[in-house]
């Protein structure tokens, strides 16, 4: 009988046991949509048997969702765009600093926090478009030329509610102070063709069109057109062109993700993490997102590639977030809406 018990015991424990292995999991709260990130979460599912559940959603619905669940928070990893926002992130106190020798030395020190709190798995750059038979480079070369008289009337923009433009001044205010920068935006909405409004894409859709001869807006949004039969002859219209290649390099930000601080599962999140910067996740995400890896040696897409190599701008991207407050209020200065 005792026996019996004992091999019942051990059953039972062995079960425990697999119910265990069986349960790893890790809860990814995700502001990628679904078609951009699963693909890359079932393979790592597929290759260590972890489950990924996932909830997609806005960067900063998610942000408040993580922030009222507290503690109770199922999330163990979020994945958000712009550097901006994992610094808001940050700033409320929603993700625990991760030590992985894996991320370190596969990500560039600008591309991550200081403080590991998050880490950067993709990159953009806020590039200029522009239209061949309008705009001649030779009066084209940095951000700041923008302000110039000489674009009166020439310039689409989308809002300054986009976390983009707000990166991208943020920038500039590291660079160049709060008065330089609120001056330059100040000057770039005078110059403007029309009031700032779309996304990305009807900027290159309205320079396309003649309504403006130049538009900012980020390289992956002109790559998904690009790729997009019925997008792609407008897209073709418009050219690339890297501003500030004499000096600091042209702005870039990133995607990424940090561990929550109340994650259950932080080895599961941390195997994640370092699955997104292995060369096979890093070349999914070139090839998908047409964004820029942040892994030194994985190629971009050959459409991506063919916009040419360019000087990036090596500011670590956490002091975008640093100088968010000063951007926006630098915005509302300027009269940009």
């Amino acid at each position: 009988m005792l026996s019996n018990i004992k091999r019942l015991s051990w059953l039972l424990g062995l079960s425990v046991v697999l119910t265990t292995v069986n349960a790893a999991e890790v809860n990814v709260y995700s502001a990628r949509k679904e078609a951009l990130i699963r693909p890359l979460l079932d393979t790592f599912s597929e290759r260590t048997g972890i489950t990924v559940n996932l909830l997609t959603g806005k960067s900063n619905a998610l942000i408040q969702r993580m922030k009222a669940e507290g503690r109770n928070t199922p999330a163990d990893l979020m994945i958000t765009v712009d550097a901006g926002r994992l610094a808001f992130a940050s700033s409320l106190g929603l993700f625990q600093p991760l030590e992985s020798d894996t991320l370190a030395s596969r990500i560039p020190a600008s591309l991550r926090s200081p403080d590991n709190l998050w880490f950067g798995l993709s990159q953009r750059a806020r590039i200029i478009v522009y239209h061949p038979d309008r705009v001649s480079l030779d009066e084209l070369a940095d951000y700041e030329d923008l302000a110039d008289a000489a674009w009166a009337g020439r310039i689409c923009a989308r809002s300054s509610v986009n976390i983009y433009n707000q990166s991208l001044l943020a920038s500039i205010i590291e660079y160049a102070g709060t008065d330089d920068a609120t001056a330059w935006a100040k000057a770039v909405r005078e110059n403007m063709a029309r009031d700032p409004q779309g996304n990305d894409s009807a900027q290159i859709k309205a320079v396309a069109a003649g309504e403006c001869d130049v538009a900012l807006v980020n390289t992956y949004y002109l790559g998904g057109m690009l790729s997009n039969p019925e997008l792609r002859d407008t897209a073709a219209a418009v050219r690339v062109h890297f501003p500030n290649q004499s000096n600091r390099g042209a702005h870039v930000n990133i995607s990424g993700a940090g561990v929550t601080k109340y994650a259950k599962n932080v080895a599961e999140a941390r195997q994640l993490l370092e699955f997104l910067v292995s060369d096979d996740a890093q070349a999914w995400y070139a090839q998908t997102n047409h964004e820029y890896p942040v892994v030194e040696g994985v190629p971009p897409s050959d459409l991506v590639a063919s916009f040419g190599d360019f000087k990036r701008d090596a500011l670590n991207v956490s002091r975008l977030g640093a100088r968010n407050a000063e951007a926006v209020q630098a915005f509302d200065n300027a009269g940009w809406e």
